[in-house]
């Protein structure tokens, strides 16, 4: 097969001791890659991983520069990063917490010069890095966010039916986009989190990322309340009244289609959701639930407001599973297959 001349997409292989380094291998075994990938890791660590699940995987290391391969069945196109210490599936090592952190460097340099479209990324141990010294590391979707010098970015989450449901005749399952107004912060914070010119600035981003990389020319967004009943007129918090609906009127006065603030608990149901392009929820654990069970393993993790597409999976680490060759890459195909489809989708809104 000859070269690819689709995107190149850097998947970075996360934390060492858990399942990402697994699902990489898996991930070129089979079906054949729609485009071009590279794996951002260590390339010992990784052949040794597909011994340990009985895979054969070729591990190729690229030089800087040098071209991608196109994609094949059992080969996996490397960009090396070594390992700080020996990694054993499952067992944690503060020493490699400083290579994870590399890895995600690398994919955005790689980003930033062109050499890759956008980046995949597979779990990482925020914990460990946190214990590592690294303090005020939160999560990928904060650090890519502080890696490219942008003042703000959301995280959005994607069933694996999101992309196509914006395709005319689309009849497939139904999607859901879910994104967060506050990320990875203790319940106690949200509230004081969130006020009226973050709101808009994140509604933004949202809306003008749905057109860029989704294709949705007229984006509908149904707005989460923070409080149970979006507040009950103000007898419940006045969040609602004071912050989230003032925000909401001022960007409709622009143009935007939005709804909202509306009680989540009624707000995920069908009824409610037929026509709406993505729903802002106002923390973690207040979308995500839903997602998750409408399609965990089948989602992706999305962060809009970066310069570059940037996906994830939708679960952990999984220290668990780890170099029991029982992990499954479903995820990480989803997340591969929708930063293709945004990569691709750049600019046709």
């Amino acid at each position: 097969m000859g070269e690819a001349t689709g995107p190149v997409l850097a998947l970075t292989t996360g934390e060492p001791a858990g399942i990402g380094p697994e699902l990489a291998v898996m991930l070129v075994e089979g079906p054949i890659l729609p485009t071009r990938v590279v794996a951002v890791g260590d390339p010992a660590m990784l052949a040794d991983r597909a011994a340990r699940i009985g895979r054969r995987t070729e591990v190729i290391e690229l030089s800087p520069g040098e071209p991608v391969p196109a994609p094949r069945v059992g080969r996996l196109p490397v960009w090396p990063v070594t390992l700080r210490v020996p990694s054993r599936p499952g067992e944690l090592d503060v020493a490699n917490a400083a290579y994870v952190l590399e890895t995600l460097d690398m994919a955005v340099r790689a980003c930033q010069t062109g050499q890759a479209e956008g980046m995949v990324t597979a779990p990482l141990h925020k914990g460990v890095i946190l214990d590592a010294g690294h303090a005020g590391f939160m999560g990928h979707t904060e650090y890519l966010r502080d890696a490219c010098g942008v003042e703000e970015v959301v995280m959005l989450l994607a069933t694996d039916s999101a992309l196509h449901a914006a395709e005319p005749g689309w009849s497939g399952s139904a999607s859901l986009r879910v994104a967060l107004a506050t990320t990875h912060l203790a319940l106690r914070e949200v509230a004081d989190a969130i006020d009226g010119p973050r709101l808009i600035r994140l509604l933004r981003i949202l809306h003008a990322d749905l057109q860029r990389w989704f294709g949705i020319r007229h984006p509908r967004i149904a707005v989460c309340g923070l409080n149970p009943h979006a507040g009950e007129g103000g007898h419940l918090g006045r969040e609602e009244l004071e912050i989230l609906a003032p925000a909401i009127e001022a960007l409709r006065a622009e143009g935007m289609d939005l709804d909202g603030p509306l009680p989540a608990d009624t707000l995920f149901t069908p009824r409610h959701l037929q026509g709406v392009d993505a729903v802002l929820a106002m923390y973690h654990d207040q979308g995500l639930p839903v997602l998750k069970y409408a399609g965990f393993g089948r989602a992706a993790n999305i962060t809009l407001g970066l310069p570059w597409v940037r996906t994830s999976v939708d679960h952990g680490t999984a220290l668990d599973l780890a170099g029991r060759g029982v992990a499954d890459p479903g995820s990480l195909r989803v997340a591969l297959n929708l930063a293709l489809d945004m990569a691709r989708c750049r600019g046709v809104a």
